[in-house]
Protein backbone atom coordinates (compact mmCIF):
# COMPACT_ATOMS: atom_id res chain seq x y z
CA UNK A 1 0.00 0.00 0.00
CA UNK A 2 1.03 3.99 -0.86
CA UNK A 3 1.15 6.37 2.09
CA UNK A 4 -2.56 7.48 1.89
CA UNK A 5 -4.12 4.53 1.26
CA UNK A 6 -7.04 3.27 3.01
CA UNK A 7 -7.14 0.26 5.02
CA UNK A 8 -8.26 -2.22 3.75
CA UNK A 9 -10.91 -4.28 5.96
CA UNK A 10 -8.79 -7.42 6.37
CA UNK A 11 -6.13 -5.91 6.89
CA UNK A 12 -7.03 -3.82 10.07
CA UNK A 13 -8.60 -6.90 10.77
CA UNK A 14 -5.22 -8.81 10.81
CA UNK A 15 -3.62 -5.56 12.86
CA UNK A 16 -6.18 -5.46 15.52
CA UNK A 17 -5.77 -9.43 16.05
CA UNK A 18 -1.50 -8.42 16.24
CA UNK A 19 -2.16 -5.87 19.12
CA UNK A 20 -4.21 -8.22 21.15
CA UNK A 21 -2.00 -11.33 20.97
CA UNK A 22 1.25 -8.88 21.69
CA UNK A 23 -0.76 -7.28 24.42
CA UNK A 24 -0.92 -11.34 25.98
CA UNK A 25 1.94 -12.01 25.22
CA UNK A 26 3.35 -13.88 28.60
CA UNK A 27 6.76 -15.66 27.09
CA UNK A 28 9.25 -13.31 28.98
CA UNK A 29 7.23 -13.55 32.17
CA UNK A 30 9.15 -16.19 34.57
CA UNK A 31 12.15 -13.62 33.72
CA UNK A 32 10.72 -10.28 34.69
CA UNK A 33 10.49 -8.96 37.92
CA UNK A 34 7.65 -7.30 38.07
CA UNK A 35 6.12 -10.03 35.42
CA UNK A 36 4.64 -9.51 31.80
CA UNK A 37 3.23 -6.11 30.88
CA UNK A 38 3.58 -5.33 27.43
CA UNK A 39 3.18 -1.36 26.88
CA UNK A 40 3.17 0.11 23.09
CA UNK A 41 1.25 2.37 21.49
CA UNK A 42 0.37 1.40 17.29
CA UNK A 43 -2.13 1.69 14.93
CA UNK A 44 -1.85 0.77 11.08
CA UNK A 45 -2.38 4.36 10.27
CA UNK A 46 0.17 6.23 12.67
CA UNK A 47 3.03 8.56 11.10
CA UNK A 48 5.70 8.86 13.22
CA UNK A 49 7.42 5.79 15.05
CA UNK A 50 8.70 5.73 17.78
CA UNK A 51 11.49 3.09 18.57
CA UNK A 52 12.52 2.75 21.96
CA UNK A 53 14.04 1.30 24.47
CA UNK A 54 11.75 -0.68 27.19
CA UNK A 55 9.21 0.89 29.32
CA UNK A 56 10.54 1.81 32.73
CA UNK A 57 9.06 1.07 36.49
CA UNK A 58 6.84 4.18 35.96
CA UNK A 59 5.52 3.05 32.87
CA UNK A 60 4.98 -0.49 34.32
CA UNK A 61 3.08 0.91 36.81
CA UNK A 62 0.82 3.29 34.51
CA UNK A 63 0.50 1.27 31.56
CA UNK A 64 0.97 4.85 29.80
CA UNK A 65 4.77 4.93 27.75
CA UNK A 66 6.89 8.23 28.51
CA UNK A 67 4.63 9.42 31.78
CA UNK A 68 8.13 10.42 33.13
CA UNK A 69 10.88 13.29 32.98
CA UNK A 70 12.50 11.31 29.70
CA UNK A 71 8.74 11.51 27.90
CA UNK A 72 8.28 15.40 28.72
CA UNK A 73 12.17 15.95 27.73
CA UNK A 74 11.10 14.02 24.47
CA UNK A 75 8.14 15.61 23.40
CA UNK A 76 9.99 18.82 24.43
CA UNK A 77 12.45 17.91 22.26
CA UNK A 78 10.12 17.08 19.49
CA UNK A 79 7.51 20.15 20.01
CA UNK A 80 4.33 17.61 20.32
CA UNK A 81 1.67 18.21 23.08
CA UNK A 82 0.53 14.89 24.76
CA UNK A 83 -2.62 14.77 22.67
CA UNK A 84 -0.17 14.15 19.63
CA UNK A 85 1.91 12.14 21.63
CA UNK A 86 -0.30 9.71 22.37
CA UNK A 87 -2.86 9.47 19.66
CA UNK A 88 -1.91 6.37 18.36
CA UNK A 89 -3.35 7.28 14.59
CA UNK A 90 0.19 10.48 14.68
CA UNK A 91 2.30 8.60 16.78
CA UNK A 92 3.46 4.98 17.54
CA UNK A 93 5.65 3.67 19.99
CA UNK A 94 7.22 0.60 19.70
CA UNK A 95 10.00 -0.41 22.20
CA UNK A 96 12.40 -2.94 21.55
CA UNK A 97 11.13 -5.10 24.64
CA UNK A 98 7.19 -4.34 25.67
CA UNK A 99 7.81 -5.13 28.73
CA UNK A 100 9.71 -3.22 32.07
CA UNK A 101 13.10 -5.81 32.24
CA UNK A 102 13.84 -4.66 35.77
CA UNK A 103 16.78 -2.50 37.49
CA UNK A 104 20.61 -3.32 36.16
CA UNK A 105 23.63 -2.19 37.68
CA UNK A 106 23.75 0.83 35.45
CA UNK A 107 19.99 2.11 35.43
CA UNK A 108 17.43 -0.20 33.93
CA UNK A 109 18.22 -3.51 32.16
CA UNK A 110 18.81 -4.12 28.41
CA UNK A 111 15.29 -5.08 26.68
CA UNK A 112 14.38 -8.94 27.08
CA UNK A 113 15.90 -10.28 23.92
CA UNK A 114 13.17 -12.50 22.98
CA UNK A 115 10.48 -9.43 22.12
CA UNK A 116 11.98 -7.72 18.98
CA UNK A 117 12.47 -11.02 17.15
CA UNK A 118 8.89 -12.39 17.82
CA UNK A 119 6.54 -9.46 17.42
CA UNK A 120 8.61 -6.24 15.23
CA UNK A 121 8.02 -7.53 11.72
CA UNK A 122 4.60 -7.77 11.86
CA UNK A 123 4.28 -4.61 13.28
CA UNK A 124 6.54 -2.83 10.96
CA UNK A 125 4.42 -4.84 7.85
CA UNK A 126 1.33 -3.54 9.05
CA UNK A 127 2.57 0.05 9.64
CA UNK A 128 2.64 1.42 5.70
CA UNK A 129 2.18 5.12 6.37
CA UNK A 130 5.04 5.50 8.76
CA UNK A 131 6.74 9.17 7.47
CA UNK A 132 9.64 9.42 9.96
CA UNK A 133 11.11 6.81 12.67
CA UNK A 134 12.80 8.03 15.76
CA UNK A 135 15.46 5.62 17.25
CA UNK A 136 16.02 6.27 20.75
CA UNK A 137 19.13 4.55 21.79
CA UNK A 138 21.56 1.58 21.22
CA UNK A 139 19.59 -1.06 21.16
CA UNK A 140 16.88 0.53 18.66
CA UNK A 141 19.51 1.96 16.51
CA UNK A 142 21.09 -1.47 16.01
CA UNK A 143 18.26 -3.38 14.74
CA UNK A 144 16.91 -0.78 13.02
CA UNK A 145 19.94 0.29 10.95
CA UNK A 146 21.93 -3.28 11.43
CA UNK A 147 24.85 -1.36 12.49
CA UNK A 148 26.96 -3.04 15.58
CA UNK A 149 29.77 -0.24 15.63
CA UNK A 150 29.07 3.49 16.42
CA UNK A 151 28.58 5.68 19.19
CA UNK A 152 25.04 7.42 19.46
CA UNK A 153 26.77 10.83 18.64
CA UNK A 154 28.51 9.76 15.56
CA UNK A 155 24.95 8.31 14.17
CA UNK A 156 22.98 11.48 15.07
CA UNK A 157 26.06 13.74 13.22
CA UNK A 158 25.87 11.21 10.13
CA UNK A 159 22.53 11.98 9.89
CA UNK A 160 22.89 15.67 10.54
CA UNK A 161 24.85 15.61 7.37
CA UNK A 162 22.28 13.78 5.44
CA UNK A 163 19.30 13.97 6.70
CA UNK A 164 16.26 10.73 5.92
CA UNK A 165 13.19 9.67 7.51
CA UNK A 166 15.07 7.52 10.26
CA UNK A 167 16.72 9.37 12.87
CA UNK A 168 19.31 8.23 15.77
CA UNK A 169 18.03 10.01 19.21
CA UNK A 170 19.92 10.12 22.25
CA UNK A 171 17.88 8.41 24.77
CA UNK A 172 16.03 11.71 26.64
CA UNK A 173 16.65 10.35 30.00
CA UNK A 174 17.85 12.86 32.93
CA UNK A 175 21.20 10.36 33.22
CA UNK A 176 22.41 11.58 29.90
CA UNK A 177 22.60 15.29 30.68
CA UNK A 178 26.11 14.83 30.92
CA UNK A 179 25.95 13.66 26.99
CA UNK A 180 23.98 16.63 26.26
CA UNK A 181 25.89 19.36 27.48
CA UNK A 182 29.26 17.68 25.51
CA UNK A 183 26.85 17.26 22.96
CA UNK A 184 25.08 20.72 22.45
CA UNK A 185 25.12 20.82 18.81
CA UNK A 186 22.16 18.15 19.32
CA UNK A 187 19.81 20.33 20.29
CA UNK A 188 21.03 23.85 18.69
CA UNK A 189 21.53 21.93 15.18
CA UNK A 190 20.22 19.05 14.88
CA UNK A 191 16.59 19.56 16.79
CA UNK A 192 15.36 22.16 15.04
CA UNK A 193 15.65 19.83 12.09
CA UNK A 194 14.05 17.19 13.67
CA UNK A 195 11.34 19.50 14.26
CA UNK A 196 10.55 20.78 10.96
CA UNK A 197 10.64 16.98 9.54
CA UNK A 198 7.91 16.01 12.15
CA UNK A 199 5.83 18.45 11.33
CA UNK A 200 5.96 18.16 7.84
CA UNK A 201 5.19 13.91 8.90
CA UNK A 202 1.64 14.63 10.88
CA UNK A 203 0.77 17.59 8.39
CA UNK A 204 -2.35 16.00 6.74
Amino acid sequence: MAVGDSVPEAFQFDFDRLMHDARACRVCEPLLPLGARPIFQAHSRARILIASQAPGRIAHRSGIPFQDPSGRRLRDWLDIDEAVFYDPEQVAILPMGFCYPGRGTRGDRAPRPECAPMWREAFLQHMNAVRLVLLIGRHAQRWHLGRTRGSVAFLARSWLEAPGPVIPLPHPSPRNNAWLCRHAWFENSMLPVIRERLAMALET
